[in-house]
């Protein structure tokens, strides 16, 4: 059993509810990161002594907003110490649009977590696209590099589509169980 850490920013709840499933899946510990941009000081010892750490936020404007890039930017701390060595990484975004630009969101993420010397894990699920695909599939917005999802913005939380959810805590499954094979 690996411990893994799901650290996030959510400015309107859906990246809450996102982070909820991905950490249901790894049986993750979520540290959120409040609307100054901070954690919890004790969060970073749990950051710290976690095998995997999972990153969340929304795609604002083609990338995370300045909330997550001020965590970022903190970890420079562990960053000059290469605390966070050889861990295993994750990541996830969401945004209104179906594209959203989110890809660009995830690898820099993963441009993080490669930093940070990390050990990235994909999605690792095939895409739901056939003309039979719905947005009840798994995976259906065909994502590999991390885990993406849609939240409509004319609706709150609970309206993200239930395939995504499922693909999130798949994901968050994921994430761990590769944590375990290096713990």
């Amino acid at each position: 059993m690996s411990k893994t850490a799901v650290v996030y920013f959510s400015g309107y709840g859906h990246t809450k509810r996102i982070a909820e499933f991905v950490a249901e899946g790894a049986q993750a510990e979520l540290i959120a990161i409040d609307e100054n941009g901070d954690i919890a000081e004790s969060a970073w010892d749990t950051l710290n002594n976690a095998d995997a750490i999972i990153f969340g936020a929304p795609t604002y404007m083609g990338s995370y907003p300045w909330q997550f890039k001020k965590f970022a930017d903190a970890t420079s701390k562990v960053w000059f110490t290469r605390g966070w060595q050889d861990k295993v990484f994750g990541g996830f975004t969401n945004s209104a649009s179906l594209n959203g630009d989110k890809q660009v969101t995830l690898i820099a993420l993963q441009t993080l977590a490669s930093q940070h010397g990390g050990i990235w894990v994909s999605l690792g699920l095939a895409p739901s696209n056939t003309l039979a695909s719905s947005r009840e599939d798994v995976n259906n917005l065909g994502g590999s590099v991390g885990l993406l999802v849609q939240s409509p913005s004319d609706a709150g939380a609970e309206a993200i589509p239930s395939g995504d959810l499922e693909t999130a805590r798949q994901y968050g499954e994921r994430v761990a169980a590769v944590a375990a094979r290096f713990a």
